[in-house]
């Protein structure tokens, strides 16, 4: 099912401007500090599910999120590009790719809701799939770029290994 988040969106503000929440509209929350508590959204994709929820939880804010896909995360992108030691040809499929995805440019590529109930980020969180795809390009980009000393980055702990 591909989703369509700018009609989603759309719907979200007119269900959040009905109700009895208070609408803030800030950043994503994915990299709070709290601990974070994902809804399900695979298995229960209504956001009214996640906002009744909220309501019974006695939340009374709801923290609105979404972003819009701009030609900036591909330059972004190409520019990450041009530092990775990569061959010609994985480079031209990855332009390729990100080439592709400037068609999207002025959609909505992920919403989120939250909530903070005792000392927990409740969140709904979608992406599309073109996002994630994104997502999935940057992070090949990343994978071969060479750290400072010149080595490739060889994942969190760079060059260690357990004898365990």
């Amino acid at each position: 099912m591909k989703l369509d988040l700018d009609a989603l969106k759309s719907e979200v503000e007119e269900h959040l401007a009905a109700g009895d929440f208070v609408v803030f509209h800030g950043y994503a929350r994915m990299s709070s500090d709290s601990p974070l508590v994902h809804w399900d959204c695979d298995r229960y994709p209504d956001f009214r599910m996640f906002l009744q929820v909220a309501s019974r939880a006695g939340a009374r804010l709801i923290i609105f999120h979404h972003r819009e896909f701009t030609e900036d995360y591909i330059e972004d992108a190409l520019e990450r590009l041009e530092e990775a030691d990569l061959s010609r040809e994985e480079r031209r499929k990855l332009e390729h790719r990100l080439s592709e995805l400037r068609g999207y440019v002025g959609f909505t590529c992920a919403l989120e809701l939250s909530f903070d109930h005792e000392g927990r980020v409740y969140l709904f969180s979608l992406r599309t799939e073109w996002y994630e795809d994104l997502l999935d390009v940057l992070e090949e980009i990343d994978a071969s770029v060479p750290d400072e000393n010149g080595e490739e980055d060889e994942g969190p702990m760079g060059g260690y290994f357990s004898r365990n």
